[in-house]
């Protein structure tokens, strides 16, 4: 796609910047006046039939520290051969928002932008959303790690937040399923991260190497506010709507019931998506969210094929066939289940723990063995990433696959 020339960048930023005007009263000035070149090309007496006096006096003065920030976006622009702004009337503007209450006027977006470009890419529809908690369970990180994986070796795009813990384990369960990115070119999917965030700066830093991964493997990052927008509690909520709006459906995989999470999901539902959510424990926070979710609609899940099977009406053909997906899906489960076994025949003290954190006092009435045995046989399934500490001195056992 072609880049926005100075001026017309100029027109589109001034227009985001000016105090008071919105997305809402953004729309309804262009749908009056056209470009935004038109609107500020208009007198008081024009304007003011579309919006109110207060906000045609601020569309007739310059934003303040206007001049630095079209510079520091026109410079962004220029430097970055992969960043591009996607205004409201671009052809390239993501089809999915345009069917939103509130689609932002401007994306910024930097990386591999046929993930959102009908144009360019017929299976840029093909997205699931995998949210949860920044504190999640080791078990909550290898789960969203391995859908995210699974969902993106059949060809679909998955779309997370970059923050820490689900997000992040999604984000990098798809870029290791294209193996560098090369495999996009072979209908895997890939991975679109949006952020609450100008693009210039990454949250949490933390993710700094994965955000450019991302970028140097195909996947994209896109936010909606402008450069230099430090990490500002309402901005994470608001960006939410876009995470599901760019996905057929979300899946939550941990979430206490206040987690931010649940507003996607919310979001999601209101804009006729479909929403998934992964049971957990009883007795972990981290799953209450999820069980709350289960409790209103949200469909129980398992495996990675319970949401493709869901989503498969809606879904251009994977990459590959139904029955091969089936199989391997099958495969996973045994061999999972295989292990578990194993590991039960071999070590009385894994089948002991259980799925559920347990204490160590807990784990003495089970097995009958003394605590400092038990610390020591429980250092030992840690070091083989078979068992995970977590706070309270409760220990939980991993299941992989």
């Amino acid at each position: 796609m072609n880049k926005l020339d100075k001026d017309e960048l100029s027109a589109w930023l001034r227009l985001c910047l000016t105090s008071g005007v919105g997305n809402l009263h953004g729309r309804k000035l262009l749908t009056a006046f056209g470009l935004p070149q038109g609107i500020f090309s208009q007198n008081f007496s024009a304007l003011r039939q579309v919006v109110s006096a207060a906000m045609t006096k601020a569309l007739q003065t310059q934003p303040e520290n206007f001049d630095k920030q079209l510079e520091l976006t026109w410079s962004w622009l220029q430097a970055e051969p992969l960043a591009n702004i996607i205004t409201l009337g671009d052809a390239h503007y993501p089809e999915a928002l345009l069917q939103t209450e509130d689609p932002p006027l401007m994306l910024y977006a930097l990386g591999n932008l046929a993930l959102i470009n009908p144009q360019a890419n017929k299976k840029m529809k093909d997205s699931i959303a995998i949210v949860g908690s920044r504190n999640p369970t080791p078990q909550g990180v290898l789960s969203a790690y391995a859908f995210a994986k699974a969902f993106s070796e059949t060809g679909i795009t998955v779309v997370s937040g970059l923050a820490l813990g689900i997000d992040g384990a999604a984000h990098e369960g798809a870029l290791d399923a294209c193996n560098g990115g090369q495999a996009v070119l072979a209908n895997y999917g890939s991975t679109i991260a949006v952020v609450g965030t100008g693009l210039d700066r990454v949250y949490p830093a933390k993710h700094h190497a994965l955000a450019k991964r991302m970028v140097e493997q195909q996947g994209l990052l896109i936010s909606e506010f402008p450069l230099g927008t430090p990490p500002l509690p309402p901005n994470f909520p608001k960006r939410n709507r876009i995470i599901s709006a760019l996905s057929l459906g979300t899946l939550v995989v941990e979430a206490t019931v206040k987690s931010g999470s649940l507003i996607t999901a919310r979001m999601a539902i209101e804009q006729g998506k479909e929403v998934f959510a992964i049971p957990g424990s009883i007795h972990a926070p981290q799953s209450r969210g999820c069980h709350t979710l289960i409790k209103q609609g949200a469909k129980l899940v398992e495996t990675a094929q319970d949401v493709l099977e869901e989503l498969r009406p809606l879904l251009t053909p994977p990459a590959l066939p139904k029955s091969k997906l089936l199989r391997q899906d099958s495969i996973k489960n045994e061999t999972r289940d295989d292990l578990a076994d194993n590991h039960d025949e071999a070590d009385s003290l894994v089948k002991s723990l259980g799925y559920d954190p347990v204490s160590l006092d807990a784990l003495v009435a089970r097995t009958g063995w003394d605590a400092a045995s038990l610390q020591v046989r429980l250092m030992e399934l840690e070091l083989d990433g078979e068992v995970a500490r977590l706070p309270g001195g409760l220990y939980q056992r991993i299941v992989s696959g």
